[in-house]
């Protein structure tokens, strides 16, 4: 009995891996995910490194100036300088295998349906320690001698009130303003919860007012210039899990007004994606990946608020 010729679609111009041009539409997928849920990536300073361990952020203060009087020579300032140091993380996967059988019986798409799944978990984790960070930032003190250290606000109203909420934020826009914060790329992040209490305040949103919103659909677009940011993922328990420099209580934590100067990201290792034939175990072996890690750059960008 003669063989049957194999057509496989995923091999690339008849040689090589049979699964070659599967990866491309599966790594495609985990990235279109990741960037369809993400909400922080471009909100903070990000730096990519070809090789290392952390990259350096330098931190100036401000120059002073004075009237010169004639004939007096100039001689120049000395003035306060440091450093915010960020570091790599270890290596972030988000790992499926899929048995050659259960592949094969399956009905619907199942490569597909998790590609979604690795890409939104590497997304959910970049959003959760990004914004940890930034409450850690808004508790930080100066990073130059003579600076800004971040800022709070506490009232009880913060986890009840939608109007005492834009209270909040316009408390937090009126201190990034007194430490001169530029007033661009400023954003407040916070829960569901929270933002529909925001939405429901008519006066936030009332266009008369000059508010940036929509009622009926449930959206709240700016409050004191600074762009709202609903997020399941700002911090709001103890966490003393993961990597340290993410760990804190804040279980009080409600909103995170910031500017983008507040924190930063280095990536060593960007969103990637493999798929192997696992011949030991019959089936694929499918990992996503980053290796990258975010701190704390200006504390004076940050303020948090939260309850008693």
């Amino acid at each position: 009995m003669t063989a049957a010729t194999v057509y496989n679609p995923g091999q690339d111009n008849g040689a090589g891996d049979v699964n070659a041009l599967f990866l491309k539409v599966f790594g495609g997928e985990v990235l279109t995910a990741f960037q369809e849920v993400n909400v922080m990536m471009d909100k903070q300073m990000v730096r990519t490194i070809q090789h290392g361990k952390s990259a350096q952020f330098p931190a100036t203060w401000k120059v002073n100036s004075s009237y010169h009087t004639a004939g007096a020579e100039i001689v120049g300032q000395s003035g306060n300088v440091s450093e915010r140091v960020i570091t790599i993380d270890d290596l972030l996967i988000a790992d499926v295998f899929i048995d050659v059988l259960d592949d094969a019986m399956n009905h619907w798409d199942v490569s597909s349906v998790l590609s979604n799944e690795a890409g939104r978990e590497l997304s959910y984790a970049f959003d959760k320690n990004s914004q940890q960070v930034g409450v850690l930032a808004a508790r930080a003190a100066a990073t130059v001698t003579g600076g800004n250290g971040g800022g709070s606000s506490t009232n009880a109203g913060y986890g009840t009130t939608g109007s005492t909420i834009a209270t909040g934020i316009f408390l937090g826009a009126q201190t990034l303003d007194e430490k001169d914060v530029p007033e661009n790329d400023r954003y407040a992040v916070m829960r569901p919860a929270k933002y529909y209490l925001v939405a429901q305040t008519t006066d936030v949103i009332n266009r008369d007012w000059g508010g940036a919103g929509v009622y009926s659909e449930g959206e709240v677009l700016k409050v004191a210039g600074i762009h709202i940011v609903k997020s399941n993922h700002l911090p709001e328990t103890n966490i003393t899990t993961g990597p340290t420099a993410y760990q804190g209580n804040f279980a009080t934590t409600t909103q995170l007004i910031f500017q983008k100067g507040a924190m930063g990201t280095v990536k060593l290792l960007d969103l990637s994606m493999s798929m192997d034939w696992d011949f030991r175990r019959r089936g694929h072996l499918i990992v996503a990946q980053y290796a990258l890690g975010h701190g704390i750059l200006r504390p004076e960008c940050a303020f948090e608020l939260k309850t008693a």
